[in-house]
């Protein structure tokens, strides 16, 4: 505490929004022109279109609810070397507003993504024993909650966290604390249960239970690669690798087709080689570089590392979903890229907009002078 008093905490830093004036109506007309494109492509080809739409409403959800994982877990612990990176983790994570949004033509299309919702009741024992669960309106209830929770959790906690800033109260850390500790269990039961309604749904005779556990584990790792923070990068790269092969061990060892279906899949034809690919990239190629010392002290190379863990990623999540259309083999889409860009950009375009309005760093967190001098 005495570190805190005897050191004043630095003014604030801007995000210079008028250098970047061009960048935001750049990525705002690529976004309307890339939307508009989607708009045809869900009327030329709607199932093609509704599963690439997936595959890019998935890979952005991960990163936007990675870093809200970080969030919660940083005010949980009362940790001090995240709060000069926290607001910025802040501003991707109430992006989850936008996606909600798109979540809207995963609902319109849901007929062309989810084979049980237009399998009839009394048609099949094993969709009927889980009708339960998989119905429409469960569905849709289900996904309003899950959506609305990140929402809201991450629209107060950056609130709380913007209205320190001018005068420092140590109520609002406390209030910050409360909303985490409270997010904490409902985090993990949103993105488990979404996972499964939005991803293994799609296969709605596979079930994993560690599916949930090995989607978290690719959110955090690359929400981290996000802010290119190099020992985490390296940890999740490990914990992903972990589960990844702790979920195929298991279902190879049991060897039950309603297991095994899955990795059939992705072991056939033209999918090997992305899994092979994915299995490569994801895991042994950044755990061997960046247990280089070398490569730690050069930001620009640890920036192209982060760059591929973020095309891995999306590569896993490729691999998630494209093969519940595509069995027999690789099929690259239009839409698929026009799905990304269109996300993307309307996310990137709506950061830039927050990003300048808020200091980039919380300039009145208690644990910030801490924070400053944490010599790595």
């Amino acid at each position: 505490m005495s570190d805190r008093l005897q050191n004043a905490a630095p003014e604030g830093e801007f995000f210079e929004t008028d250098r970047f004036a061009g960048l935001s109506v750049l990525l705002g007309v690529v976004a309307f022109v890339a939307l508009a494109l989607c708009g045809a492509g869900a009327a030329i080809d709607p199932t093609q279109f509704s599963f690439s739409w997936l595959f890019a409403f998935g890979f952005f959800f991960t990163l936007c609810s990675g870093c809200f994982f970080w969030t919660i877990v940083h005010y949980a612990t009362d940790a001090d070397w995240t709060v000069v990176v926290r607001r910025q983790l802040e501003n991707i994570a109430v992006l989850v507003a936008v996606l909600a949004i798109f979540f809207i033509p995963i609902l319109l299309l849901r007929h062309h993504l989810y084979e049980w919702m237009n399998v009839a009741p009394g048609k099949e024992a094993t969709l009927d024993s889980k009708r339960a669960y998989l119905n429409l309106n469960f569905f849709i209830l289900r996904a309003a909650f899950f959506l609305g929770f990140f929402i809201i959790a991450s629209q107060l906690l950056r609130r709380f966290s913007v209205r320190q800033d001018k005068d420092g109260n140590p109520q609002f850390t406390i209030r910050l604390r409360k909303v985490a500790f409270a997010s904490l269990p409902l985090f993990a039961l949103c993105l488990t249960f979404g996972a499964f309604d939005w991803l293994m749904s799609l296969n709605y005779r596979w079930f994993s239970t560690m599916f949930g556990v090995y989607i978290f584990a690719g959110a955090a790792g690359s929400s981290m690669a996000l802010l290119v923070l190099v020992k985490w990068m390296f940890a999740f790269c490990v914990f992903w690798a972990y589960i990844g092969f702790g979920q195929y061990m298991l279902i190879w060892y049991a060897n039950m087709p309603e297991e095994t279906q899955y990795y059939l899949t992705r072991n056939t034809e033209s999918w090997w080689s992305l899994s092979m690919l994915l299995v490569i990239g994801r895991f042994f190629g950044p755990f061997a570089i960046l247990l280089l010392q070398s490569i730690k002290k050069h930001p620009r190379q640890l920036c192209y590392v982060a760059a591929w863990i973020l095309l891995m990623q999306m590569l896993d999540i490729y691999l998630v979903v494209l093969p519940a259309l595509h069995g027999t083999g690789v099929h690259v889409s239009l839409w698929d890229f026009a799905a990304l860009i269109a996300i993307g950009a309307t996310l990137a375009f709506a950061y830039l907009r927050i990003v300048g309005k808020t200091s980039l760093f919380p300039v009145r967190d208690p644990r910030l002078v801490e924070s400053l001098k944490l010599v790595n």
